[in-house]
């Protein structure tokens, strides 16, 4: 199976080493080096149907880069499209859905399958609209975070809200819904007001027994910013 680690402290690569024969895939242009026994292809991983709702579901590109070892054992380093932490995880035991961006590759084996949300989190969330991903098979998947990543532990009795903008991917078996505030129960029209004066925006309660991974910076946010013109 592919080796995958990740190197460097700030803004890290991720290193994969193959055998002969083995196989990745990863997201358009995240290919940075690789070595003369490796081959890159684009693909549609999954045909044209699966391709399409992947697009819909996490704001993945069409074709996505898919390298094998084709004349003997090799390396590669991949990066995100953002600037941020990596993180691997293990797949197969545990499945995990991923936000919109977070993926950066995964192993041959391993499966990205794309599901419906409920109306509520659908209309809200900044996880796919309608569809989300979520993992599937055996290997391991490595997603990534604008700005530094961790990961917060969920416990039955104890559930944590989240900024919408800083999820980065969670533990499929945690149950979650969205809210547009952090608490009170003045009715929908005062919690969005709250959320408007708060700052918080979109929130997310995850409930259950298992991990979120979270980034310490909001893309969206860091955009907004950037576009905005000087005074």
């Amino acid at each position: 199976m592919p080796k995958f680690s990740v190197t460097g402290d700030i803004d890290p690569f991720l290193h994969v080493s193959l055998a002969r024969g083995e196989k990745i895939y990863c997201e358009s242009d995240a290919m940075v080096m690789m070595e003369e026994a490796l081959d890159l292809k684009g693909k549609m991983t999954g045909g044209i149907g699966a391709a399409i709702m992947r697009r819909f579901a996490n704001g993945e590109s069409f074709f996505q880069q898919h390298i094998e070892a084709v004349r003997g054992d090799g390396d590669c380093l991949l990066s995100p499209r953002l600037p941020g932490a990596v993180q691997i995880l293990d797949v197969g035991k545990e499945q995990y859905m991923l936000s919109d961006g977070a993926f950066v590759a995964a192993s041959e084996t391993v499966e990205l399958k794309v599901r419906t949300q409920n109306l509520g989190n659908a209309l809200f969330a900044q996880s796919g609209g309608f569809f989300i991903t979520e993992t599937g098979g055996n290997g391991q998947v490595a997603v990534s975070g604008f700005g530094s990543m961790s990961q917060l532990d969920v416990t039955p009795g104890r559930d944590v809200v989240i900024d919408n903008a800083h999820v980065v991917a969670w533990d499929s078996r945690l149950r979650y819904e969205i809210s547009v505030t952090t608490g009170g129960s003045s009715g929908f029209l005062g919690n969005l007001v709250n959320s408007q004066t708060s700052g918080e925006g979109m929130v997310l309660r995850f409930s259950g027994s298992g991990k979120v991974l979270i980034c310490s910076r909001n893309s969206t946010a860091f955009k907004t910013w950037v576009q905005t013109p000087a005074q």
